[in-house]
């Protein structure tokens, strides 16, 4: 028997049928040690003894034969009064041969004939019933039958509400096992079923983000090394059969730089999507994730003609990854630095809004043709189609980096036109304030808008 449903249903009868055997048990068992005359059936026939004996000896056969004519109406059967010796005592009938193997309680004479011989307490007189059907309640089998039919239909209706949904988890596990893997299970319970349900969804959500993360990096990959690698290839060609072999060595090593950076950062690009609900969280500040950022790169963009100016500080904390957040403020502000022109400046805010942590980062560069605004958080998306990588424009994954880890974190990260330049801004919600704690140090910026002198 493989069905829950039927497993289910069985076992309910079976219940029911041992709780039905065991009533009818107790009540025999607790019959057997009850005395004869103190259940409600013996005092009767003891009562009815007594007045057949008293009107017998008060008023003779008359005030007998009266009483048994009333007995009779209300009772089914005869009734009638023997002594000792067996006579009776109406028709002077010698009935001892009859009544010799009566016990004094029912007992079967034929199939439809019912004898009792019940005592009086002095021992002179036997009462005797003589009746087509027993004078007791009807069995009460009949009476059971509605209670097992009820139980079976309500044993049916939960099997079937708790075979239903497992049956139609099984349907979408199975769905999803042959590569549909938008496949979900209904999470509207709220019982062991509704969890188990829920518990599948975050599994499927997991190896969909996984499976849909490795075809994007195979096509990806498959892509972008087609170039770099066809390049490659001519270089070497070339430096077989030109003299200068010099030139051809710098052009083989920078596009093996080339490709080594766009390994690197495809593997970003899958840690940042790979499994977001595996990774840990943690109370962190993101005033401090944010300056760690910039003095980690006012050194290069010193160094190219740039300067990183604080606009907004507010201690901010929120739940999160350190090294996702860190990894998406870092590649927006790298992509600043690189388009901004040399000699200009690019601001850096961070201020709360009720529960959201907005960053602002403005670069006073060309900026960005509106039409390709929503285009450029995609994976190696340029601009520019004559911005190659030899021109520093990089492989461009550094926002598709970006804006997958914020999505993470469940924010949004978009680019705006501020004219002049392109300003990035990214918002996390369940933000909460907090003063900065006791013993940290506090944080003050290498370079404030105060003290702007571009």
């Amino acid at each position: 028997m493989r069905s829950l449903f039927a497993k289910i249903l069985i076992w309910f009868l079976l219940t029911l049928g041992a709780c039905l055997a065991g009533l009818n048990f107790t009540y025999s068992f607790r019959n057997r040690f009850t005395p004869a005359r103190h259940d409600f059936f013996s005092r009767t026939l003891s009562f009815q003894t007594i007045e057949a004996e008293n009107a017998y000896e008060t008023g003779g056969k008359p005030a007998l034969a009266e009483y048994f004519a009333r007995l009779d109406s209300y009772y089914p059967g005869t009734h009638s009064l023997v002594d000792q010796n067996g006579i009776d005592v109406l028709s002077g009938k010698n009935r001892k041969a009859e009544l010799r193997h009566i016990a004094p309680l029912w007992s079967p004479g034929t199939q439809s004939r019912m004898l009792t011989a019940w005592p009086s307490r002095d021992g002179k007189y036997r009462l005797v019933i003589d009746s087509l059907h027993p004078p007791g309640p009807p069995s009460p089998i009949p009476f059971y039958l509605w209670m097992v039919a009820a139980t079976v239909v309500f044993c049916y209706i939960l099997a079937v509400h708790l075979a239903s949904p497992l049956r139609a988890l099984e349907q979408v596990v199975v769905r999803f096992g042959r590569g549909d893997l938008a496949s979900r299970a209904d999470t509207k319970r709220g019982d062991e079923i509704g969890k188990l349900s829920r518990a599948f969804n975050v599994m499927a959500d997991r190896i969909e983000n996984l499976l849909t993360a490795e075809r994007r990096l195979l096509q990806d990959v498959s892509h972008e090394l087609r170039s770099p690698l066809a390049r490659l290839k001519f270089a070497v060609e070339l430096a077989r059969a030109h003299p200068d072999r010099e030139a051809s060595f710098s052009r083989i090593d920078k596009e093996l730089n080339l490709l080594s950076k766009l390994v690197s950062e495809l593997l970003q690009v899958t840690r940042a999507e790979g499994d977001p609900r595996s990774r840990e969280r943690e109370e962190l500040s993101l005033l401090d994730l944010l300056m760690d950022v910039i003095n980690d790169n006012q050194m290069e963009a010193s160094a190219n003609g740039r300067t990183l100016l604080i606009t907004k500080r507010e201690e901010v904390w929120l739940l999160g990854d350190r090294e996702l957040l860190r990894r998406a403020v870092e590649n927006v502000l790298r992509n600043a630095v690189r388009f901004s022109p040399p000699g200009s400046y690019i601001e850096v805010g961070l201020e709360r809004r009720r529960s959201i942590a907005e960053i602002t980062i403005r670069d006073f560069g060309p900026g960005v043709p509106d039409e390709n605004l929503e285009n450029l958080f995609k994976p190696f998306y340029r601009v520019e189609a004559d911005r190659s990588r030899d021109s520093g424009g990089g492989v461009g994954l550094g926002l598709a980096i970006a804006e997958r880890a914020i999505s993470i974190h469940d924010g949004t990260i978009r680019a705006i036109n501020a004219r002049p330049g392109l300003r990035v801004d990214i918002n996390l919600p369940d933000a909460f304030g907090r003063s900065t704690r006791a013993g940290d140090p506090p944080q003050v910026p290498l370079f404030d808008s105060s003290s702007r002198t571009v």
